[in-house]
């Protein structure tokens, strides 16, 4: 896999040789760590606090780094770097926005 950011988009080029576009703004908006969408406890309910006010700089990708074999982790110009993106995740991403 191989990826770089192209103006103001994530491109991907897979090992199957397909390739995606994913919005550096898009990308941001699905992040999904727990600060960002909530996590449910066992009983199901989802926990969330609240949303926090996004601006230029969290959508200014500083960095990606690789976790392990199976995904990305992103790092903003606002300081936020939690969520992990899995290859998966992202390749859905990119999908949904051809």
């Amino acid at each position: 896999m191989n990826l770089q950011q192209i103006g103001p988009e994530l491109a991907i080029k897979w090992d199957d040789g397909q390739e995606s576009f994913i919005a550096i703004e898009k990308l941001r908006r699905a992040c999904p760590c727990a600060g960002c969408i909530g996590e449910r406890d066992v009983m199901g309910t989802l926990h969330k606090g609240p949303d926090q006010p996004l601006t230029q700089k969290s959508f200014e990708l500083k960095s990606l780094d690789l976790v392990g074999g199976y995904a990305l982790q992103p790092v903003w110009a606002d300081g936020h770097s939690s969520g992990l993106f899995s290859f998966e995740y992202l390749r859905r991403l990119g999908e949904a926005q051809a």
